[in-house]
């Protein structure tokens, strides 16, 4: 079974060059590629430069993805805050958010989705883990975080063989984590590293999808639509990801 897999740091539907917001422009973005599973960082809720719009419905609705899970890191003095979300065609057979926040810096933690899959009509299901991140902005802030993510429970207790993706804004400005940490813990990258940040003329690899256990990642696309490199200060990443 291949699904799509978009990840995508919104950049609180601001773009990222005119400031202005527009959260159409973002399901613009996503709407072409028509996604099994939507990834997102940095969606707001409820706060004054968002018209207190609940981003996480409005373009759930949008894409036509009713199941969603949505867990606000940062909380505003003014007023809402945001965090990560995952939109899905499938199911949630459970949800759940763990923290991997480091003393002293911004709040960070890891949202995790659990699916029961059918590989097809008369095939039997499989359950598929999903696990949405945004690391912060210091080297040894990543490598605290994604170490604490590699202990914990929800994915220290999985089988080896269980189909489990992992994909967001790693913010890994030297390229490192993948071959440092993911790859000894039974991970696979994509092909290649691909830039999507600045979303104008994109130069750092910031965002990636990683896969473990019968899960492989195949042909890899990076949108650069008129819309796309306005929407956010991230592009997207789409994926097709075919599970055994």
């Amino acid at each position: 079974m291949k699904l799509t897999v978009l990840t995508y740091n919104i950049h609180k539907c601001i773009g990222g060059l005119d400031r202005r917001y527009d959260p159409g422009r973002v399901r613009d973005a996503i709407l072409p590629h028509g996604p099994d599973l939507v990834l997102l960082q940095e969606v707001d809720q409820l706060t004054r430069r968002a018209n207190s719009d609940k981003q996480v419905d409005i373009l759930g609705d949008w894409l036509g993805l009713r199941h969603r899970t949505y867990f606000p890191n940062v909380h505003l003095r003014t007023g809402g805050g945001y965090g990560n979300a995952i939109l899905s065609r499938f199911p949630f057979t459970e949800t759940s958010n763990f923290d991997v926040s480091v003393p002293l810096k911004k709040k960070r933690s890891v949202l995790h989705a659990r699916f029961r899959v059918r590989l097809g009509a008369d095939a039997r299901a499989r359950t598929l883990h999903v696990f949405n991140l945004h690391l912060g902005l210091s080297g040894i802030e990543r490598k605290l975080q994604l170490r604490r993510f590699l202990a914990s429970p929800a994915l220290e207790r999985l089988h080896a063989r269980t189909p489990v993706l992992v994909a967001g804004d790693f913010n890994d400005l030297w390229g490192t984590l993948g071959k440092k940490l993911l790859g000894p813990a039974g991970f696979r990258g994509m092909p290649r590293p691909i830039p999507t940040f600045p979303a104008y003329s994109p130069l750092r690899a910031l965002d990636s999808i990683y896969v473990r256990g019968d899960l492989r990642v195949g042909h890899v696309l990076r949108p650069r639509s008129v819309v796309a490199r306005t929407a956010s200060d991230h592009l997207p990443l789409v994926a097709e990801v075919e599970m055994e």
